[in-house]
């Protein structure tokens, strides 16, 4: 089992394991106190089937995906309230998955006080705003962390897309590695508003464009146009919750990465990801291949990328290996 030793000030926490299931990379996470958004439960991977428990600095959001974890939330968050001592936990069952086991979406107030409609969060040492009320899964993509940094070491002195920009992670770190420009699209208004104030909180000022359009059209007119880039990233939402979706997410994920190979000029890097659980790594692999194809490009894999260490996959159970991401070098 992953477990973390507990930071409590009291050695019956501090030095022995606990029962519940934490994650021992917590104190790596945490590390000179850069980052303090992270998941501390992650479902099958680890043993507790149907709930996720992600920390958002001062507060826990919880997730009751099973009839199982829905029936006893409520003993599970007061534990998680005298282990962790958040301020509030709140509840974000609102996931379509509950609908197969005869589960209505639940959101509200579980204990303590309840969030504001921001929560500034610590990230490698940057902020951002999470809203863990009304935003995307449970209010960032805490699944990309490592990632982000990662992609950014490419960035410098580039002109950059940054597709599906939701409230701007990518943008952050690839400004702070010294892109020349980024243009960040993305279909939501509200995640726009809050990436403006990401970059604010971050004294980026300046070397942004912020598009409010559909990421398929807005590339097709770029292409159109001629417009290229040095940098594209690729960061869209699970196309393909399952299987059954499988091909028609191959085919939108192929248009997304064949645009993208044809706006990107000579040794551009390309950043592609996929979330969808349907679709495996291989397929991935043979997906953006079939992309390079019919763009008439070679490419290089510089990097293969996976989700970070709060989100472990469990050998024996596949399904907890679900972020693919690739680095792409057009030659």
């Amino acid at each position: 089992m992953n477990c973390i030793y507990l930071k409590k000030k009291s050695d019956k926490f501090s030095k022995m394991r606990h029962p519940w299931i934490f994650k021992n990379s917590v104190e790596k996470i945490e590390e000179h106190n850069q980052t303090n958004a992270y998941r501390l439960i992650y479902s099958e991977a680890d043993m507790l089937p149907g709930l996720i428990v992600d920390r958002y600095g001062d507060f826990l959001v919880i997730q009751a995906l099973t009839a199982g974890i829905d029936n006893i939330k409520h003993i599970l968050a007061n534990n998680l309230m005298q282990l962790v001592n958040p301020l509030g936990i709140y509840e974000r069952s609102d996931s379509d998955v509950r609908k197969l086991e005869g589960l209505e979406p639940v959101k509200g107030q579980l204990l303590g006080t309840l969030p504001p409609e921001y929560v500034e969060i610590k990230e490698n040492g940057f902020l951002f705003l999470a809203d863990i009320i009304k935003g995307q899964k449970t209010g960032l993509f805490l699944d990309q962390r490592n990632n982000r940094r990662i992609t950014g070491k490419y960035a410098k002195n580039k002109n950059i897309l940054d597709c599906f920009s939701y409230t701007g992670g990518f943008t952050v770190y690839a400004k702070a590695c010294g892109a020349y420009s980024v243009t960040c699209i993305d279909s939501s208004e509200n995640a726009n508003l809050i990436a403006q104030k990401n970059f604010i909180l971050n004294k980026i000022l300046s070397g942004i464009e912020m598009i409010n359009e559909n990421v398929f059209t807005t590339m097709r007119k770029y292409r159109d146009y001629g417009k290229t880039f040095d940098m594209i990233i690729i960061d869209p939402p699970k196309l393909a919750p399952t299987r059954l979706h499988t091909d028609k997410a191959i085919r939108a994920y192929k248009d997304l990465n064949l645009l993208a190979m044809k706006l990107l000029t000579q040794g551009g890097i390309l950043a592609a990801f996929s979330c969808s659980g349907g679709i495996n790594a291989k397929l991935f692999r043979e997906m953006i291949s079939w992309a390079a194809i019919d763009a008439g490009k070679e490419i290089q894999i510089l990097e293969t990328l996976s989700q970070g260490p709060d989100h472990p996959i469990r050998i024996n159970f596949p399904e907890s290996e679900y972020l693919k991401g690739l680095i792409l070098r057009i030659l």
